[in-house]
């Protein structure tokens, strides 16, 4: 069920004449009327008449534009595939417009098994971020098809560059091989259907992928979840006849001198409970178990690239339907660690679940607490379709945001003002699960910080990502993004872990 389908990642040197490949990608750019090849290992001659070509054909050079021809002479290939850098000149081509370059490039490949990509790579970090967007933008899923697409998948990638026997390159592309199975896997997960994908089979998917890494994996049935009192799963998941899950996922290398605990929203669908959704649109709902797909594949991420650091994954799966046993508007529920909370609208389900793993997560006193959640439409109100809200600790929250920057994902900053907590207040528990509807993707973030425990007498180190948004893209594919699963963030939390544990 996880993507299991690999990539190999390969840098040659810029003298292309005599390397077999399918495909050969360049990269275009155009200023005033002038449009140029970026890079080009042909010979000028020939390059200057393929720019002719491309002007002839209107090519713009704009992002995600791909022009394609015939091979030419002194090359090895069938075909080549120009793709639009997006930039008039080379001084603006940044790391994150060349990683989507490549990947767009690589996502619209057809016909091509193996391809060489001679976009401008003149340093390691241009390399890196080229062998990333190809890893990122190679995705095709068709599970569920009778009949398969017969044009044949990426499967070997060339990175034309003149520092291609650099000593650090091999790490390099080693991690972006790593980071794209990891968000491969995770859009697996996200566009699975929700009969195939359910607690339980979640659960077992996540086992089976484990068994070759070096992760221990401890899952929750419905019996232990009631008996142990995670409230919030137990009463989200007891509508359906998919029973819940809580699924723990430890990586404890025997040199980690600090600990990361993840927590991630499962809820394989979601239909609202008795609060019901609209019936438009709720079809995307099996996507709402994207925190728990990203966190178990940034955990794997972590195992196989080594990191010294200590990580524990919590994945809170439930299936959120409105049966004779759901939980009812009104109704309290005691969440893990005795907190009680009153019901008020059974579609604010996903902090209930995501309570019960903050609770449970805190007991082992991590150094820091991170939870990832599809978890509010005003997460789409305030940052759009594309960028996810962080809140929480300040030095968490900022960092991850850094590492967001740093990877090329889109990420803000957001403030959790102390005015909302009073809104959760409940006349008959602890707390609401829903309180003022203007800013709601921070008053969540309030009621998810209520579960977060202390060491040493302060609250343990704690950010929430809010990316209902950028999980799962309805609209058209763009650079090394799908349709679909996106696994977004999952780079994010894969750098953050990096910096924690002292490798960047």
């Amino acid at each position: 069920m996880i993507n299991s389908s690999d990539l190999t990642l390969t840098a040659i040197g810029a003298d292309i004449k005599r390397k077999n490949a399918d495909t050969l990608i360049l990269g275009v750019l155009k200023k005033d009327d002038k449009v140029s090849i970026a890079a080009s290992p042909l010979a000028a001659e020939t390059t200057a008449a393929l720019e002719q070509s491309l002007l002839t054909l209107n090519v713009a050079g704009s992002a995600d534009e791909v022009t394609l021809l015939p091979a030419v002479d002194g090359t090895k290939v069938k075909t080549i595939l120009f793709i639009g850098l997006g930039v008039k000149d080379l001084g603006e081509l940044t790391d994150e417009k060349l990683r989507r370059a490549a990947g767009s490039a690589a996502r619209q490949l057809s016909n091509a098994k193996t391809a060489i990509f001679a976009l401008p790579a003149d340093s390691i970090e241009q390399v890196a971020a080229v062998a990333e967007g190809v890893a990122l933008g190679s995705y095709r899923y068709e599970n569920f098809r009778s009949k398969k697409n017969d044009k044949p998948v990426l499967t070997e990638a060339f990175i034309a560059t003149a520092v291609a026997t650099s000593k650090d390159l091999p790490s390099l592309l080693k991690r972006a091989a790593v980071i794209g199975r990891a968000v491969r896997g995770t859009r697996d997960l996200i566009n699975a259907p929700a009969n195939i994908l359910y607690p339980e089979s979640f659960a077992s998917a996540v086992k089976d992928h484990s068994k070759s890494l070096p992760l221990k994996v401890t899952v929750f049935d419905e019996k232990r979840l009631t008996k142990e009192g995670f409230g919030g799963l137990m009463g989200v998941g007891g509508g359906s006849v998919r029973q819940p899950r809580m699924v723990k996922v430890e990586y404890s290398p025997s040199k980690a001198a600090k600990h990361l605990a993840l927590i991630g929203k499962g809820i394989t669908f979601d239909t609202g409970g008795i609060s019901i959704k609209p019936a438009a649109g709720m079809h995307a709902m099996k996507s709402d178990m994207s925190g728990a797909a990203a966190v178990y594949n940034t955990i794997a991420a972590v195992a196989e690239l080594g990191l010294d650091l200590k990580v524990t994954a919590w994945l809170c799966l439930a299936e959120n339907m409105p049966g004779g046993a759901s939980t009812r508007p009104g109704d309290v529920l005691t969440m893990f660690g005795g907190k009680t909370v009153e019901v008020l609208n059974t579609d604010a389900e996903g902090r209930l679940v995501m309570a019960d793993g903050l609770a449970a997560a805190s007991l082992e006193k991590p150094d820091v607490l991170i939870d990832i959640a599809t978890l509010t439409g005003a997460q789409m109100l305030a940052l759009g379709l594309r960028t996810a809200g962080i809140m929480g600790n300040e030095q968490v929250r900022d960092d991850l945001v850094a590492a967001s920057d740093a990877v090329g994902e889109l990420a803000w900053a957001m403030p959790l003002p102390e005015e909302l907590r009073p809104t959760i207040d409940s006349q008959v528990a602890d707390l609401a699960n829903i309180g003022e509807r203007m800013g709601g993707m921070m008053t969540a973030a309030v009621f998810l910080e209520e579960f977060v425990g202390e060491t040493n007498g302060q609250k343990i180190p704690w950010a929430h990502i809010d990316f209902a948004g950028p999980a799962f893209n309805e609209g058209s594919a763009w650079g090394y993004t799908p349709k679909n699963g996106t696994g977004s963030q999952v780079r994010t939390l894969v750098a953050f872990a990096e910096k924690m544990s002292g490798t960047r």
